[in-house]
Formats: structure tokens, C-alpha cells, sequence
């Protein structure tokens, strides 16, 4: 591929990463037609990739897009109308896109509005996340199965009914009544940390700390939108304090470093205060909810980390308080964990095989990461060895999957 493919291909990924969301926001703002929006969009960056090798990049690419993928959606109704005489068609040609196309550089943001609109009563509750994921912030199938524990087939087909159901039921894209925003803010902020959480787990793949930053953003969007909700706070706590620690995840040769061994002088100590306000602020807003909780674990092991404080038993109830709002085999996991610590690995491995004979386990790494660590000290070398090979196996960070042979490393030299 010659110099000026290669800057094409470059500029369609950057505007692919940095503005699927809203492009598909605007084009589906009055369609309601999530899946004609995508596939207009994606036609456009198909024609993207044949003609800007050739013509050049152009000056506004996001624009560009728009305009193309609009008149893809003008033909698709051109095409509806001339099979279904009388059928009455969505405006496509609205006045703000027309205001767009003149000043190409205001592209309203609307993914805000689209995300409240994809957590719709209409719309099967346990798919509005996951459309939110694909539809607003452009993650795959198999990006959202792996998040929910869900095989990626499986989940493929839940989200085509699910966009099917919008085009159906005629679901506006608008923001909710303020009445109406409670009832949908889970789902919303459920895709939010799912979407930071790609982010956060990522170290190194092309978009993943955007994509952080970009949950971030829209968990600040959300608290300004409903400050008087605070599982909205909570949520936002819970990533900063997670942010905070970004730069001591991975030491200077770019190997990975369990949060026990980081070193906190590189933790960023303005985003841990301003979590802190947040969950103080969220704590006396109401009853503790799902992100108030792990925020509060978050709290917990900043504090321990940093001030020596002994919190490994109020983790541990913080997580007993989660466990039973939640009943998620991932909160148990973490609550052997940190049972392990003040009542050793023999009482978590008991904890642990509890949810052995679930079927989210046997591909969700850290599972057989933690089933390695508490086997290793336990001093059941063999379980171990078997638990942490296949936590390698299933690593797709190569640091992580370094950290981990190195450990199986040391358990074959005894």
C-alpha cells in the first residue's frame, strides 16, 4: 500500500475510533433506525477507503462521512417508497443536518440522548446495555459478550432483535422527560463502565486509553445531567480511582505490576480526591447501590496502599454487601481474594469452588489467574501450575501473559 493509502487507512480508523458514536447518533436522530444508520455509516467509510487514496484525506473527514452516509440513507428510502407506495417515510433531510453540512466542523454530540433513548422500556432490559455498547460507543459483538459473559454468537442475535424492536416500535431518539431519565440510568451507566472497563483492561491497543477518557467523560455528562443521583456519582468514583493508578499498572520496561507491588508516588493523587468527593457526595445522596459499593472497595485499597490503613476486612464487607445485590460469580471471586488475605487461600479456595461449575468461568481469565494464586499458596503446586497455564492462554495483554509464565516458571524450579 502506497504513502497516501496508508494515511487514508489512518484517518478512517482515527474518525472510526473517535466518532462512530455520534456519527451513528446523528444519523439515526431521525431515522430511529440504529442498523440503517451503522450500515450507511459503513458504507461511507467503504467508499472512504476507495477514493481518499487517490483524492486525499479530506480537510473535515468526519463530514465527509455524514454526507456520504446520508445520501446512502436518502437512496435506501428512495428505494422503500418505490416498493411500498403510500407508506409514510421518516424525514431524512432534517434541519440540523442541513445546518452540519454548512458548518461541517458542529457535529452535535448526541450520544448522550441516543444512550438514554437505547434504555427504552421498549427494549428488552438486558439489551440495553449491550446496544448502548455497540450502537453509541462502536464496540463489537464480541467486545460486548466478553463483558457480560456471553458467547459472541449469542449475543450477536440478541442485538439484531433488539435494533430490529426500535425500527418496530418507533422508539424516538430524544432524551427522555427529566421524569423519565431514573428509570433508564442504569442501563446507561452500566454500558458507561463496561465501555471504561475495555478501556482500562487494554494496556497498549490502539484507542484503549480514549476510550477510558471517553467513559470518563460521559460518566461527568451523566453527574451533570442527574447530580442527585448517586449511583451516577458513584460510578464516576469508581473509574477515577481506577484512572488514577494507569501509569504504576506497568513498570518502565512495560512489564505488568499487581496492585500490591505498585508504586503509589505514581498513583495520581487529584483524581483519588476527587473520587473521594464523589463517593462521599454519593454516600449522602441515598442508599448504597452496585458502583457506591465498588467504589468503596476502590476507597478501601487506595487507603490500605497509601496510608497502611488495615482494610482488608472491610473489603471484605463491602464485597458480602455487594455479592448479595448483585449474586455476580465475579463479586465472589473477588471476595475469595480478598478473603485469602486475612484467613488464608484454604478458606478461599472453599469460597472459590462454589462457582467452579459455572459456565462464565471457564473462559474469564482472571478466574484462573486467581485459582493459580490462591493454589500457589496454598501449596498446591499442580492445581496451580494447570490454573495459571490456562489463565495464559486466555490473556490477551502479552504483559499479563508474561507476568503469568513467569510465575509457572517458578513453580517448575520448586
Amino acid at each position: 500500500m502506497n504513502q497516501m493509502g496508508n494515511e487514508a487507512r489512518r484517518a478512517a480508523e482515527r474518525v472510526a475510533r473517535e466518532s462512530y458514536g455520534r456519527l451513528v447518533a446523528f444519523l439515526a436522530a431521525r431515522t430511529r433506525d440504529v442498523a440503517g444508520a451503522e450500515d450507511a455509516l459503513a458504507e461511507a467509510f467503504a467508499t472512504a477507503l476507495r477514493m481518499w487514496p487517490e483524492d486525499g484525506v479530506p480537510s473535515n473527514p468526519d463530514a465527509w462521512l455524514l454526507t456520504v452516509a446520508r445520501r446512502r440513507q436518502t437512496d435506501a428510502v428512495r428505494r422503500r417508497q418505490t416498493r411500498t407506495a403510500g407508506e409514510t417515510h421518516l424525514k431524512l433531510i432534517a434541519d440540523e443536518i442541513e445546518a452540519a453540512m454548512e458548518t461541517p466542523d458542529e457535529i452535535p454530540d448526541r450520544r448522550l440522548a441516543l444512550m438514554f433513548t437505547c434504555a427504552h422500556p421498549a427494549i428488552e432490559p438486558g439489551m440495553r446495555a449491550p446496544l448502548i455498547l455497540q450502537t453509541i460507543l462502536g464496540l463489537t459483538a464480541q467486545d460486548i459478550a466478553a463483558a457480560f459473559l456471553i458467547p459472541p454468537a449469542t449475543m450477536g442475535q440478541r442485538l439484531v432483535r433488539a435494533k430490529t424492536r426500535i425500527k418496530e416500535a418507533g422508539i424516538p431518539f430524544r432524551v427522555p422527560d427529566r421524569e423519565e431519565l431514573p428509570g433508564r440510568l442504569d442501563a446507561v451507566l452500566e454500558a458507561i463502565y463496561a465501555a471504561y472497563a475495555k478501556g482500562w483492561g487494554e494496556i497498549g491497543e490502539t484507542g484503549s486509553a480514549q476510550m477510558a477518557e471517553e467513559a470518563i467523560w460521559l460518566g461527568q455528562l451523566v453527574v451533570t445531567l442527574m447530580p442527585e443521583e448517586p449511583e451516577a456519582k458513584g460510578m464516576l468514583a469508581l473509574m477515577l480511582y481506577t484512572e488514577a493508578r494507569r501509569r504504576a499498572r506497568r513498570s518502565p520496561t512495560g512489564a505488568y505490576v499487581p496492585l500490591e507491588e505498585q508504586n503509589t508516588a505514581l498513583w495520581d493523587d487529584w483524581q483519588i480526591d476527587l473520587a473521594e468527593n464523589l463517593l462521599r457526595q454519593a454516600n449522602a445522596g441515598g442508599p448504597s447501590g452496585r458502583y457506591q459499593i465498588e467504589a468503596a472497595i476502590q476507597s478501601a485499597h487506595a487507603a490500605r496502599r497509601l496510608r497502611g490503613a488495615p482494610t482488608w476486612p472491610v473489603v471484605i464487607s463491602l464485597y458480602d454487601h455487594l455479592l448479595s445485590l448483585t449474586g455476580s460469580p465475579v463479586v465472589a471471586l473477588n471476595r475469595a481474594v480478598a478473603r485469602a488475605e486475612v484467613e488464608g487461600p484454604i478458606a478461599a479456595l472453599e469460597d472459590i469452588a462454589a462457582i467452579a461449575a459455572d459456565k462464565r468461568m471457564a473462559d474469564y481469565q482472571p478466574y484462573w489467574a486467581a485459582l493459580g494464586h490462591l493454589n500457589a499458596l496454598a501449596g498446591n503446586r499442580e492445581a496451580a501450575f494447570e490454573a495459571w497455564t490456562l489463565a495464559s492462554g486466555l490473556s490477551a495483554d502479552p504483559a499479563v501473559r508474561h507476568y503469568l509464565n513467569d510465575r509457572i516458571a517458578a513453580l517448575r524450579n520448586g
